[in-house]
C-alpha cells in the first residue's frame, strides 16, 4: 500500500528556518551524514528539511540544537518558534519582535531570492537605485543625532552590497514607480541630486530594470498611503509585501500582500511609460546642471 505523503504548504518561514539550520550545522562542523546518524534518519531527509521541501518538526529542531551545541536560550527559542510556525504565512513582525533580530526575513534575504522586486517610492529613491552620496545623506538623516562615521559607514556598505543583485547575471528583474516629487526633492547639494538623476537615467537602459515616473499631475491614486515593496518569489513561495512607517516595519505574505500587488499594477498604469519617464528625468537633471 503506497505511503500517503503529508501535504505541506511551502512558506518563507520554513525556508528561512531551513537555511538557518543548515548554516548552524555548517558553522558547528557537522555533515549531513553525522546529523542523520544522530537522528537515526537517512541523510537525504536532513537535506530536504534544510531546503524546506519538508517542514522541520519541533522535536527534530530541538534534537539538532542539542547536537550542534546551541544552548543559548534566546537562540533556541528563535529556532523552536520558527519550527512551530513554519506553516504560517501571515505578518511576521508582531510575532518575532521579541525573538528575532532585524535580520529575520530582511531586505537582503528577500532581494537575493526574489524573481522580481516591484516598488512604489513616494518619498525617496529606491534603495537599490541610490548613489553612494544619496544613500549616505539619507542614512545620516535617518540616524539623526546618534549618527557616527562608523554607524553611517556600516549601513552605507550594507546598502551598496545589496545593489549587487542588480547585476545582469543575477536574473532579478526590478521595477519601480517613482513619484515625480522624489526627483525634485533636494537631498543634499544640487550636484548630489544631479549625480543621482543621471544614475537613474543610466539604470533605465538596463534590460532587467523598469522605471516609471508618476507625474505630479496625477491626483488621487492607490499609493497615497505611503511607499511599499512587493517581492515576487519563485514558486512555490508566496509573494511578500513590505511597508515601513514610524511605528515599525510590516512584512506580509498572501493574501494580505495581494492588495499591494494590485495597488502597484494600478500605479504602473497611471505612470509615464519608460520612454516618457526617461525624458522627464533628463529634463529635471538639465535644470540642475
Amino acid at each position: 500500500m503506497p505511503v500517503k505523503r503529508e501535504s505541506f504548504v511551502h512558506t518563507l518561514r520554513a525556508q528561512w528556518l531551513g537555511q538557518q539550520m543548515r548554516q548552524l550545522r555548517e558553522e558547528r562542523g557537522f555533515t549531513l551524514k553525522q546529523a542523520a546518524e544522530f537522528l537515526e534518519r537517512d541523510f537525504s531527509s536532513i537535506a530536504r528539511w534544510e531546503r524546506a521541501e519538508w517542514p522541520f518538526r519541533r522535536g527534530v529542531v530541538v534534537s539538532l540544537l542539542d547536537l550542534y551545541g546551541e544552548h543559548d536560550g534566546r537562540e533556541r527559542n528563535r529556532f523552536i518558534q520558527l519550527a512551530e510556525d513554519a506553516w504560517r504565512t501571515d505578518r511576521w513582525d508582531d510575532d518575532y519582535d521579541e525573538l528575532v533580530d532585524a535580520s529575520f526575513i530582511d531586505f537582503p534575504w528577500l532581494e537575493s531570492r526574489a524573481e522580481q522586486i516591484c516598488s512604489w517610492d513616494a518619498m525617496l529613491m529606491p534603495g537599490l537605485m541610490q548613489t553612494r552620496d544619496y544613500a549616505e545623506a539619507v542614512i545620516r538623516n535617518a540616524e539623526g543625532k546618534k549618527a557616527t562615521d562608523y554607524s553611517v559607514g556600516k549601513w552605507l556598505q550594507l546598502r551598496l552590497d545589496r545593489q549587487r543583485v542588480l547585476g545582469h547575471d543575477s536574473g532579478l528583474r526590478v521595477a519601480a514607480v517613482i513619484d515625480e516629487s522624489v526627483l525634485r526633492r533636494p537631498v543634499g547639494a544640487p550636484t548630489l541630486m544631479l549625480g543621482q538623476l543621471r544614475h537613474l537615467g543610466e539604470l533605465l537602459l538596463r534590460s532587467n530594470i523598469d522605471v516609471r515616473i508618476l507625474p505630479a499631475g496625477v491626483g488621487l491614486h492607490p499609493g497615497l498611503d505611503g511607499s511599499f515593496v512587493v517581492f515576487n518569489m519563485p514558486r512555490p513561495y508566496p509573494e511578500v509585501a513590505y511597508a515601513e512607517m514610524l511605528g515599525g516595519r510590516r512584512f506580509m505574505e498572501s493574501p494580505k500582500s495581494k492588495r499591494y500587488a494590485v495597488a502597484y499594477d494600478r500605479l504602473r498604469e497611471a505612470a509615464l511609460d519608460p520612454r516618457e519617464s526617461a525624458k522627464l528625468i533628463a529634463r529635471i537633471a538639465e535644470d540642475l546642471s
